[in-house]
């Protein structure tokens, strides 16, 4: 199997890289295009799969680690940790499974095994470094906002990661699992380990905690 880590950057790296070199990749029809094709087609050699894994699960893996570690220094450790893992495990996929729920079990055993090595307590002013993410999506505006929009959207997308940071990790995880990898409830019990009604359960308190949080924060 080709390797394929040469290529790896971090998420600060600039995304033209990927566009540039995406646009010299051959183009792959819709049923080759699926996560579960993608890494078969990695496991033949074909580099340019792994490229469009990476690709299309960069930014939110990145949030996911960044949010439970709160660590960028961390985060971006964690991240090559984590491709180097799928480049040596891909072979073993099943591809019955889905991509994403395999990728973010990964992620989160090097987690807990980072937690279980150093300790560290999460950081808010490391989440805060970083922008809000698509937790705060629906604030954006696409046409041209004004200064002041840009403040509030700021301050708005400030409060959530706040709001976020002060929620029990086992709730931040499921509500971060859904709302920047889109899983669904089976697929956050598979990758955290837990039953479907635990998730569920967690699921549901992480966003009625936040919503009372947010509204202090506006009152």
């Amino acid at each position: 199997m080709i390797s394929a880590w040469a290529t790896y950057r971090t998420p600060e790296a600039t995304v033209t890289e990927a566009r540039r070199a995406s646009a010299i990749m051959p183009r792959m029809d819709a049923a080759a295009d699926a996560d579960e094709a993608l890494v078969a087609r990695y496991v033949t050699g074909d580099v340019a799969a792994f490229e469009a894994l990476y690709a299309r699960h960069e930014l939110p893996l990145w949030r996911y680690l960044l949010r439970q570690c709160g660590d960028r220094g961390a985060a971006e450790e964690l991240m090559q940790e984590v491709w180097f893992t799928v480049t040596r495990e891909a072979p073993r996929f099943r591809p019955e499974g889905r991509f994403t729920a395999w990728l973010y079990t990964l992620a989160r055993h090097r987690l807990i095994d980072r937690h279980r090595t150093t300790h560290r307590h999460q950081s808010l002013d490391a989440a805060h470094a970083y922008d809000g993410g698509t937790l705060a999506g629906q604030l954006a505006d696409e046409r041209a906002p004004s200064p002041l929009a840009e403040s509030q959207r700021a301050e708005q997308g400030e409060a959530i990661l706040a709001a976020l940071a002060r929620l029990p990790p086992v709730q931040r995880e499921a509500f971060v699992l859904q709302a920047e990898s889109g899983m669904s409830i089976e697929e956050i019990a598979t990758v955290t380990g837990t039953s479907f009604e635990t998730a569920k359960s967690r699921l549901r308190y992480a966003r009625d905690r936040l919503k009372a949080l947010l509204r202090d924060h506006a009152s």
